[in-house]
Order: C-alpha cells, then structure tokens, then sequence
C-alpha cells in the first residue's frame, strides 16, 4: 500500500530528474553552439557557467534528497521504486562526480578566457568539455529512463491467477 506522501515525493523526485535531463540535452542538441566563432562561444560559455553554476548545484541536490524520500518511504511498497531510486541517486552521483572532477575545471579555465583573444587552443577544450558533457547527458537520461521504467512496471496490468484446472472427477457408485 502507497500513501500520498510516496507518490508526492516521487512525482516531484521524477520530475526534478526530467527538467535536469532535459537541460543537459538542450545543450547537446544546440549544434549551433559548436560553430560559434570564438568570441561568442566564449560569452556562450562564461554565461552558461554562471547561470548553470547557480542552478545545478541545488537542483541536483534537491533531487538526491528527493530520491532519498522515495526509497525510504517506498521500502516495503514499492521495490520497483526503491530500486529505481537507488540507482538515480547511484547515476546522479555519477553526474556529479564527472562535473566537479573534470567539468568544472575546464570552465574555471572558459571562466578566465578574454573573449576578444581566446587561448590558441580554445577548440580543443570546447570539444574535450562537449564529449564530457554528452556522456553527463548520457546519465542524466538514464537517470529518467530508469525513474519513469518504475512508473511503467508498476503500472503494468498484472494477469489474474488462474485457478488450477483439476481433474473431472468420475461419479461414484
């Protein structure tokens, strides 16, 4: 049996997943961006750090504690969605170990970039950054895939027990 507070908490849970998902997937399906010439990619860049760089880091954590809500609300009556949340806090840690370790210290570098002179090798540090990020958006879509997988399973109409089919019995007598 599921309470109200499970399903809250998960729908907010799922849906935070979703709008960080879909976040990190609008950046990989802008191809425009790639072929900014250097100063616009470097403002493109510097103002994607700034507003990303407020964002993410509460969005991400709201989620973990979200995904944390569920399992331990969920533990005895949903193991679709405990499992679920489990392995979402399991790949956004992922998420977030990829970023501080190597994300972050390649925009701290975009971060002190003159836009009217970008270092020589500015195209080989977008492109390092960009394979980084779609595997980051690899995750965070495998995050939701996951998330809705357990809506999905739970949801799923069960098949009713059919009841053995014994056999005729012969009159006595």
């Amino acid at each position: 049996m599921r309470t109200w507070s499970f399903e809250v908490v998960r729908a907010l849970a799922t849906a935070l997943v979703a709008l960080y998902a879909g976040g990190v997937f609008l950046v990989v399906v802008s191809p425009g961006v790639t072929g900014l010439p250097a100063d616009a990619y470097t403002r493109w860049w510097q103002a994607m750090n700034t507003d990303m760089g407020r964002a993410m880091p509460p969005l991400l954590l709201t989620c973990v504690g979200l995904l944390t809500l569920t399992a331990v609300l969920g533990y005895g009556r949903s193991t679709p969605a405990v499992v679920a949340a489990v392995v979402a806090i399991l790949l956004i840690a992922a998420t977030i170990g990829l970023t501080v370790t190597r994300m972050e210290p390649l925009n701290a570098l975009g971060d002190t970039w003159n836009p009217e002179a970008p270092p020589a090798d500015w195209t080989e540090v977008r492109d390092r950054w960009q394979r980084l990020h779609l595997v980051r958006t690899v995750l965070a879509l495998l995050t939701l895939a996951t998330l809705l997988a357990a809506h999905v399973v739970e949801r799923a109409p069960v098949a009713p027990e059919r009841a053995p089919v014994l056999p005729a019995r012969s009159p006595v007598g």
